[in-house]
């Protein structure tokens, strides 16, 4: 069972009482098929309204959970004949970005997501999914490739962010992020990204310029993290939540504003409670964007993707001096 985090605590209370009655039912026989139905019927309530009006910080709190399905789970169990590819041809393999050649209801199509662990181990290996330069580097030859044979891209975003350590500055981290964004705008096939965990600054931004950009309902995109903003803001990190709330960093605040596409309905208690179920709800959303940016040419799709993000926001022109309303 997946943990359960500070908000859901009355849930999981609920739920260990109906389990101690069920226990007591079956040691004592005694019947308490009643008690046991109204319970469960509170429970049922209990579950609407928590999960039915999640704030901001809880939202945050689903999206960094250890046990959020990753992009590898995804590819699992969304593609077939997955074929992983490694390196930049210029320095290394980043283990932070995964990316390969994957069949997608008999279509080829190459799939590049950001890769977390879910435990210390496997979190070191992949740092804790924050790339370096070569990760982005990865990706794009990638996407290069792609775009060389016509296959379109399926972008999965989860970060916190690219890697701020100094052997990524050396190497180049925002040259590769900023060359990442310029080739993404002008590729000449769709391109779909999907934020599946935390959409953090511009180390999510590198995998996120595209046709379509759709969220699951817990996940969350920012320019940085309520940590980073309440820290700049406020001189204090602990007013974490208080910034996630300001910040208009989940996916319905998103929808709101025109930055993403689709809301991808997420499982009751989060991605991680039903990994097959989250693949289904991904497949629909995912089979139809496919569908709909099939049917344009290379130059409609980079036309597309320049009018999509030029609309982002409200500008006034006065003086012929943009100023920008909000967005």
């Amino acid at each position: 069972m997946a943990s359960e985090l500070g908000f859901e605590k009355p849930i999981l209370e609920l739920k260990n009482k109906i389990s101690e009655l069920r226990n007591f039912t079956e040691e004592k026989e005694i019947d308490l098929t009643d008690e046991i139905m109204k319970l469960e019927s509170r429970l049922e309530q209990l579950e609407r309204d928590i999960y039915g009006n999640l704030q901001p910080w809880e939202r945050v709190q689903i999206a960094r959970h250890n046990e959020r399905p990753t992009t590898l789970d995804y590819i699992e169990h969304l593609f077939t004949d997955f074929l992983e590819m490694h390196g930049d041809r210029l320095y290394g393999d980043d283990a932070a970005i995964v990316g390969g050649v994957a069949k997608y209801k008999g279509r080829s199509v190459t799939v590049i997501g950001h890769q977390r662990g879910k435990d210390t181990k496997e979190n070191i290996r992949r740092n804790f999914g924050m790339p370096h330069p070569e990760g982005y580097r990865k990706a794009l030859r990638l996407m290069k490739q792609a775009d060389k044979f016509n296959r379109p891209i399926i972008c999965f975003i989860d970060t916190k962010g690219a890697y701020p350590g100094k052997a990524a500055e050396e190497r180049g981290q925002s040259e590769a992020i900023a060359r990442n964004l310029l080739e993404m705008a002008g590729l000449s096939v769709p391109v779909i990204c999907i934020v599946i965990g935390e959409g953090g600054s511009g180390g999510a931004l590198a995998l996120g310029v595209g046709n379509h950009l759709h969220m699951l309902e817990n996940s969350t995109y920012s320019v940085i993290s309520p940590e980073g903003a309440a820290a700049l803001l406020w001189k204090d990190a602990s007013l974490a939540q208080k910034a996630a709330e300001s910040m208009k960093i989940t996916a319905p605040d998103l929808k709101e504003l025109g930055v993403i596409d689709e809301i991808i309905r997420e499982v009751k208690g989060g991605a991680h409670r039903d990994l097959v179920r989250q693949g289904k709800n991904i497949d629909l959303v995912l089979n139809e964007s496919l569908v709909q940016l099939s049917e344009l040419t290379a130059e409609e799709l980079i036309e597309q993707r320049y009018q999509k993000y030029k609309n982002i926001g409200q500008f006034t022109y006065v003086n012929d001096v943009i100023t920008v309303n909000k967005g």
